[in-house]
């Protein structure tokens, strides 16, 4: 059984906050604060788009840590988001390690929340939150991708607990929310046909914009039977839903790396992605 009390250890934190703004044409860095073991880096600081890599010093997380990251797209900017590596979550010896994020784009501007996949591991415990908060005629492109287990490394969940909640917003009106709940007996209730059918691997996209409704046959052109995609509209934009479901991390990303270089435009893959 996961302890859910909280032994006195010393644990991560990691707060990260980042601000861009247009200028002269271009995405600049407005501000931008790190502390504890978070860290934010930039391949080309300076550009008509900016990507930003999030980075979590301390290689994972266990019970009691805590990442934070708070991201402010001014009106007219484009940020793309990504991870530098997949984060870790590893055995809890008590309690959950916690992942906030925070985004809030402007009008006209653009986000691409693009973070490698996360790995629990057997007797892992996480909760997620992912808040949103858009202007009228800002975009966002969102995805987090879970593996549970590794099966090149003969890693196999067979108890854990994970919680995903999602909260997106259009002018304070809420457009999207769900909460996601798996556990413990996460084996179990993986290899139930309504939740994977024996998939170790699993991953959400959403995409808020003008583009959504025409992106949706080809989405789903990509995910094929490997899950499923569906489109609604939000006042003057489009909301596109995808969802897939993998053996393992290795199928799961040879599917979202075409899906994610389709639903991200001229942005494309994060950098870090392909190299």
């Amino acid at each position: 059984m996961i302890r859910t009390d909280h032994p006195t250890l010393q644990r991560v934190r990691a707060t990260g906050r980042l601000s861009v703004k247009h200028s002269d044409g271009r995405t600049r860095i407005d501000r931008l604060f790190q502390e504890g073991a978070a860290k934010i880096r930039f391949p080309a600081p300076e550009s008509p788009a900016i990507e930003a890599v999030l980075i979590n010093t301390a290689g994972g997380l266990t019970g009691g840590d805590t990442v934070d990251w708070t991201i402010n797209a001014a009106t007219g900017t484009r940020l793309t988001l990504t991870t530098q590596a997949c984060e870790k979550v590893y055995r809890t010896a008590g309690g959950h390690a916690e992942i906030s994020v925070s985004l809030k784009a402007g009008a006209d501007a653009r986000i691409a929340w693009l973070p490698q996949e996360t790995i629990l591991f057997d007797r892992s415990a996480l909760r997620r939150r992912l808040d949103v908060d858009l202007a009228q005629g800002a975009s966002i492109l969102l995805l987090e991708a879970t593996i549970f287990g590794r099966a090149a490394m003969g890693e196999h969940v067979e108890t854990a607990m994970f919680s995903d909640r999602w909260r997106v917003r259009v002018e304070g009106s809420l457009v999207h929310a769900e909460d996601f709940r798996i556990g413990p007996d996460i084996a179990m209730q993986l290899a139930g046909p309504a939740m994977a059918g024996g998939g170790r691997a699993v991953a959400t996209l959403l995409m808020i914009g003008d583009a959504a409704e025409r992106m949706l046959e080809p989405a789903r052109a990509i995910i094929g039977e490997h899950g499923g995609a569906s489109h609604w509209r939000i006042g003057p934009s489009g909301k596109l839903l995808a969802r897939l479901v993998a053996t393992d991390g290795y199928a799961l990303r040879a599917r979202l790396i075409p899906l994610v270089g389709l639903l991200n435009g001229q942005a494309g893959l994060p950098k870090i992605w392909t190299s």
